[in-house]
């Protein structure tokens, strides 16, 4: 089993310090909390053509739409290496069991979310399944923490846990997106990606193995797939989309390894393509980045108690789980899908409850799937609660 760069430990401790901090500020001084995250940073002198007219700079916004970006493209380097290069964990028939853990995770949030939610949320601003997005996404760096607690590093079953998070949490963005509202006219932006990513293949990217020197030394620059990135972002964003997604759409376009050594894995240290060299610049701001998202997504009041908060828990530690276990043994039934080598079927349910623990993703929906006000305040607080999944995971295997 390959080593997982030490880096996710890290990212964890920033994220939980960050929302320890938010927690303990919003409770003794919730005035001056919301007051800085609302502050207005700087004006946005942009034409409506180019941004909403309510859009404001705010901490808010700084980190979960921009910064954000780039964890969010950390994590789908990692998916689409998986898919794509040679061993990758999702080639063939190895790609059944993950993707359909996955999927039945994310119906089976969504399904107990709406049920509760129509069965005691009597909020006056809920609709019927209202917020159902919420529960698709997960947390990669604390339920890759909390896997490594419980099975010890080097155990298989971290792999299929990473691969089942990383889907989830890319999944929950990409609804979020599509289910957000936008203005027709706005969505003519997405072909600015398109081209940013298009033009810097043809110019760059496809001479990473040709024959001549100086062209394959033009691809190796990463200033041309780091301007590409930020023309996507602000294409994306102009779009009315989440700015999370921004970075995306570049992936395919930038000179990548032949083979993958595993998610995070690492052994990708040592590659000097531009994909992973370009993954590396972003893995030290990536600490702060995490500990500000937490800081900014992660202040909890415990007087939120609402039915809100008890449907984010069953959603996440009774629909997710089931929903894994009901995907896994669909999979099962698949010719040739099988249970990797060194999975038991109790290590795949100790996966479905891990993957039971919410953060990030879920934080950065609440925004757009609820209304806001009380009833968002009760949903992050049920967010938050669902973390105590994983003492109760380590004392379940540990017995």
């Amino acid at each position: 089993m390959y080593r997982v760069s030490s880096y996710i430990r890290h990212f964890a401790r920033a994220l939980l310090a960050g929302a320890v901090i938010a927690t303990l500020w919003v409770n003794l001084a919730p005035a001056s909390y919301y007051d800085a995250l609302e502050w207005r940073l700087f004006p946005l002198p942009l034409p409506g053509w180019l941004i909403d007219p309510n859009a404001r700079a705010t901490a808010i916004t700084l980190v979960s739409d921009l910064l954000m970006a780039l964890f969010v493209f950390v994590i789908g380097k990692e998916l689409w290496e998986a898919h794509m290069l040679e061993r990758g964990a999702l080639r063939g028939q190895r790609a059944a069991l993950p993707l359909f853990a996955s999927l039945g995770a994310m119906a089976g949030g969504v399904a107990v979310w709406v049920l509760v939610s129509a069965l005691f949320v009597t909020a006056d601003e809920a609709r019927f399944a209202t917020g159902w997005p919420l529960p698709i996404g997960c947390d990669v760096v604390l339920c890759y923490v909390t896997g490594r607690l419980v099975f010890g590093p080097g155990h298989p079953a971290l792999h299929m846990l990473l691969l089942i998070t990383i889907g989830c949490d890319l999944a929950g963005l990409l609804v979020l997106g599509l289910l957000l509202p936008a203005e027709p006219l706005r969505l003519w932006w997405l072909l600015l990606p398109l081209l940013a990513s298009l033009t810097v293949w043809l110019g760059c990217g496809r001479h990473a193995r040709a024959a001549r020197e100086t062209r394959r030394q033009r691809a190796l620059h990463l200033w041309p797939y780091l301007l590409a990135g930020a023309v996507s972002w602000i294409g994306v964003s102009a779009a009315g989309l989440p700015g999370a997604l921004g970075l995306l759409p570049v992936i395919p376009a930038i000179p990548h390894s032949e083979r993958t050594f595993g998610l995070f894995a690492e052994a990708e240290e040592l590659l000097h393509d531009p994909l992973n060299r370009i993954a590396h610049l972003m893995v030290p701001p990536m600490t702060l980045v995490l500990f500000l998202f937490g800081l900014t997504r992660g202040g909890i009041d415990p007087a939120a108690l609402a039915p809100t908060t008890f449907a984010a828990l069953a959603a996440f530690w009774i629909g997710k789980p089931l929903g894994l276990l009901a995907g896994a043994a669909l999979a099962r039934r698949l010719p040739g899908a099988t249970l990797p080598d060194g999975i038991h079927p109790a290590d795949l349910a100790r996966i479905a409850l891990i993957a039971g623990l919410g953060f990030t993703v879920p934080l950065i929906a609440i925004d757009s799937a609820l209304p806001g006000g009380a009833m968002a305040e009760a949903a992050r607080l049920g967010i938050a609660l669902s973390l105590l999944i994983a003492p109760a995971v380590l004392l379940l295997a540990r017995r």
